[in-house]
């Protein structure tokens, strides 16, 4: 099959995914009401309504169907092992939906799935990219691999608090690692992608602008998006390694920290909220309030509205790092950290000093009578 046939056949893998999502929800919600499964609002919830938290089952349906079929069709080399490691995430994912499971078992099932890509797959880290001219042996190299995947897939775990974030984060994160393979003709990454982002899109529909059907991705959802990105960016940077780039169309000199950029919300979210708690005298993983999206709530936007601004933050961090794909590993770590970092404490900021406005005011009342 030649390039510009699977050019236009990877839309279709896309439509082909919204539509099975899109079908499948409806019927998903009259199961979650007849067997009464329902995220119940709790002091830690933004919202105040019993919500059906299967949207990751619907999820998990478009996107096996649509990635195993169009894959076939393309005739390319699966990831190995991928799929069975998917069905132990969609596993944990769907019991703590349904039942709720321990942190530690959910923990230990991620460790299974990314051990099984990782150690029998050999999707691993095997390049540092120039990065104070370190070489990772074999071991280090796995258990890198596997630190940072279970890291993303907890980040975008922890990321789905509200309303849309956690479907617009992964549309636009997969399709950032997506658009360098397809302009490099490389067409397996892009398939993925589609079949991901088309049930993202019908998910989203559900979870943002339905009243009467709305539903949640759930741990199910977010687990299986935060692994299969954290799949695609060890994809990414090993495929953007040193050696293998004479056979790219375009080339990069800093694959992991553009890696880093497209990923920035999940890592800078996670990263703040574990010091925080930490700072605090708190165990990292303890939940609580502290998120980005939880400071812009209390400045009073929307649900909508936090995500369109985090994903147009996001999108800026995308265009920034390829923009400067050749500055060098270190430097542009060093500059997207920090950039993130600083985006992030914005939110906490304005609130702290529109809370000591508020105080202040409220001082001068008092006074004044």
């Amino acid at each position: 099959m030649n390039g510009y046939t699977i050019q236009l056949l990877i839309p279709f893998a896309s439509f082909l995914s919204f539509m099975m999502v899109f079908l499948s929800i409806p019927t998903i919600l009259r199961v979650a009401h007849s067997k009464n499964l329902f995220d119940e609002p709790n002091k830690r919830s933004v919202h105040r309504m019993r919500i059906p938290t299967l949207g990751g089952l619907a999820i998990f349906i478009g996107f096996l169907f649509t990635y195993s079929l169009f894959v076939d069709w393309f005739q390319f080399i699966e990831i190995p092992f991928l799929i069975p490691a998917l069905l132990i995430i969609f596993g944990i994912g769907i019991k703590d939906d349904i039942l709720v499971t321990a942190p530690m078992v959910k923990l230990a099932g991620q460790l299974i799935a990314v051990i099984i890509v990782v150690g029998l797959g050999g999707l691993q880290i095997t390049d540092f990219h120039g990065f104070f001219g370190l070489h990772p042996d074999p071991f280090w190299g796995t258990v890198l691999t596997i630190v940072g995947m279970v890291f993303i897939i907890n980040g975008f775990n922890l990321i789905d608090g509200i309303d849309g974030l956690a479907a617009i984060t992964g549309i636009i994160t997969s399709l950032s690692f997506s658009v360098w393979y397809f302009i490099n003709e490389d067409y397996h990454i892009p398939t993925l992608v589609a079949a991901l982002v088309g049930g993202l899109l019908a998910f989203a529909y559900y979870n943002i602008f339905s009243k009467r059907q709305k539903i949640f991705m759930g741990d199910t959802g977010s687990l299986i998006l935060g692994f299969l990105i954290a799949v695609v960016a060890v994809h990414f940077s090993e495929f953007n390694r040193p050696d293998n780039q004479y056979k790219l169309l375009h080339t990069m000199n800093s694959a992991p920290a553009v890696a880093i950029a497209i990923l920035i919300v999940p890592i800078i979210d996670t990263l703040r909220v574990f010091m925080l708690r930490v700072a605090q005298g708190n165990s990292p993983f303890a939940a609580d309030k502290n998120h980005i999206h939880h400071r812009m709530l209390a400045l009073g936007f929307s649900h909508l509205q936090i995500s369109l601004i985090i994903g147009s933050i996001n999108i800026a961090f995308v265009i920034l790092a390829f923009s400067l794909r050749n500055w060098g590993m270190l430097r542009l770590s060093i500059l997207i950290l920090s950039l993130g970092f600083a985006v992030a404490y914005i939110p906490s900021i304005v609130l702290y000093y529109k809370r000591r406005h508020f105080i202040r005011r409220l001082n001068q009342m008092k006074n004044k009578k």
